[in-house]
Formats: C-alpha cells, structure tokens, sequence
C-alpha cells in the first residue's frame, strides 16, 4: 500500500507522521533525527506485510520545507509500530486504542509542541513494551 506521509525509526521499530499537507511532518521528522532517530522515508512511502520503506527515488531524501531536498542516512526498511495523527490532541489522557487502517497503536500529537519529539519517543517505547504507563493510550 502505498500512503503519504513520513517515517523515522528506532532500531527496527517505526513511527508513521501522517497529517495533511504543510502539517509539519517533515519537520518533525529532522527533529526526530536530530533526537537519534534514523530516516525510513519522507512524503512517499510503501507498506507492505507490516514493514514501511521509502520510496523511489526519494529514498534517503528528505524535504526541508523553504531550503529543498537533502540526502540522509536511512534505513531501508522497518517495522511499524505506531502511528502519529498531526493536528491538535485531543484527549488529555485518551484510552488505548490502535489505528484502524494500520492496526498498530495511534496517538494523536500537535507536531508544533516543544515535546513533540520526546512525546513520540516514549510512546513509541510503550508501544514497543520498553516503558510502561500507568492509564492513557497504551496502559494494559
């Protein structure tokens, strides 16, 4: 399947930024890199048995809205693991739930806010099991 939108990944596990166009993503994604996450791909991607990759020719690319294109280290491939819906958050405290299009864990996130990346980080942990969470969106 393919979508628009972008991806970064931890290891080999991914987070998708989806929103409508000018949203931020991509510039929540160089902040994400910045953070020491690793380039799956900008604007164009393909899913495909659970695992997302760039997409051709615009792999390792990605768009620094106003200055242009520029190359990075990436990542081939990686395993999907939770989606980011960009716009305004709704739920202070939102119950679990998965994205039904994806069926991975979703969280909705202001790609604005200051915490923006490290909200992503440490949901991507709860997603992954790697940090527990008392009651919210990934609370058992």
């Amino acid at each position: 399947m393919r979508l628009h939108g972008s991806c970064a990944t931890l290891g080999d596990d991914a987070v998708l930024l989806l929103g409508p166009s000018g949203i931020g993503k991509s510039d929540l994604l160089l902040r994400l890199i910045d953070r020491g996450f690793v380039l799956v791909g900008d604007d164009q991607l393909e899913l495909e048995a659970g695992r997302i990759k760039g997409v051709s020719p615009l792999i390792g690319m990605i768009e620094l809205r106003g200055i242009g294109l520029f190359r990075a280290d990436h990542r081939d491939s990686a395993r999907l693991r939770l989606v980011v819906r960009l716009g305004a958050a709704k739920d202070r405290l939102p119950a679990p739930g998965n994205d039904a299009e994806f069926g991975v864990p979703l969280i909705a996130l202001d790609p604005c806010a200051a915490s923006a990346t490290v909200r992503i980080h440490w949901a991507l942990d709860a997603a992954c099991g790697r940090r527990m969470q008392h009651c919210g969106a990934f609370a058992a």
